[in-house]
């Protein structure tokens, strides 16, 4: 693994790349919506197939995206070559999920060479406001020679 920093349209391409090999999300129909060092967005349109039996988002739906969301943040700041694994998160969810589409919001709160921390908000909107359904804590691990795979 090379430890030279990547610039922003580095970032942006290789977190793109690694997304779209994620089928699970395109199934959800999850598409990222920002990309930046130690910040990752990604967007979740609400709709029947990801609800449960109450009309809310799934949490299993909710953590999905969160999960990415922090995975990718981490991601973001790791050399070119590596890679990052889930190893373990927490999710509180704080508010039915509902509205329009969901907004997980994934920051990196401390990088180290093998584990990073991560956190995620995440969003319900509607009619253009926005309210806070959901955070998750995630540990990442860095795993070397898997070109850009986050999970």
């Amino acid at each position: 693994m090379s430890d030279a920093p990547l610039d922003e349209a580095e970032i942006s391409g290789r977190i793109a790349a690694s997304f779209g090999k994620q089928s699970f999300m395109s199934t959800l129909g999850a598409r990222l919506s920002h990309v930046a060092a130690g910040e990752v967005e990604i967007e979740l349109p609400i709709l029947p197939h990801v609800s449960q039996q109450h009309g809310f988002v799934h949490a299993g739906a909710v953590a999905s995206i969160a999960d990415s969301a922090c995975g990718y943040a981490a991601l973001t700041l790791m050399p070119a070559g590596a890679g990052v694994l889930t190893a373990e998160f927490k999710i509180n969810l704080l508010a039915p999920a509902a509205g329009e589409r969901l907004v997980a919001k994934g920051r990196v709160v401390k990088a180290g060479r093998t584990l990073t921390l991560a956190m995620a908000e995440i969003f319900a909107v509607k009619d253009g406001a926005s309210k806070l359904c959901a955070m998750m804590t995630a540990t990442c691990m860095t795993i070397a020679g898997r070109d850009g795979v986050a999970d």
